[in-house]
């Protein structure tokens, strides 16, 4: 239970620190950068709705409140499925882009300072390794343009 507990302390301790250092400095949560870079990372910069939840690790109803805020804002806008009428893509905006481009270098920087900084590169690796045991295989990903066949 020793590593159980050390593993939830540090997740928040590192996310904490991060999630503050992104509001104090680019006004935005670590939730909404976190979409930001899924939808950057993603094809034609978009994804549909259910495949971001499950990347963001929220639910639904959780990403369609934050996706809202992010549309109000410009960062992102929803466009409907051109291969399926059901479905709905978030798509990353240039102003949502230039928002990400902005605040990556106060992310990575963190992510250095308060986690990867106490390690050595090969406990990196091997905290990498390690760690990629428990979670689980990643969703693969919808074809085409993202609006598949998925829910």
């Amino acid at each position: 239970m020793r590593a159980w507990r050390q593993l939830l302390r540090a997740h928040a301790h590192a996310t904490r620190l991060l999630e503050a250092e992104l509001e104090a400095a680019h006004q935005l949560p670590l939730a909404s950068y976190d979409v930001l870079v899924q939808l950057a990372e993603a094809p034609g910069h978009q994804l549909r709705m259910s495949e971001l939840a499950q990347k963001v690790l929220l639910s639904r109803s959780g990403l369609t409140r934050l996706v809202d805020r992010l549309e109000r804002e410009g960062l992102v806008e929803r466009r409907s499925c051109p291969s399926d009428a059901r479905g709905t893509l978030a798509t990353l905006t240039d102003a949502g882009l230039n928002r990400l481009r902005d605040a990556s270098g106060t992310h990575l920087r963190g992510v250095a300072r308060h986690v990867l900084d106490h390690f050595t590169p090969e406990e990196q690796d091997i905290l990498g390794d390690l760690l990629s045991r428990l979670g689980g295989p990643e969703p693969p990903p919808a074809p085409g343009t993202g609006c598949g066949s998925g829910v």
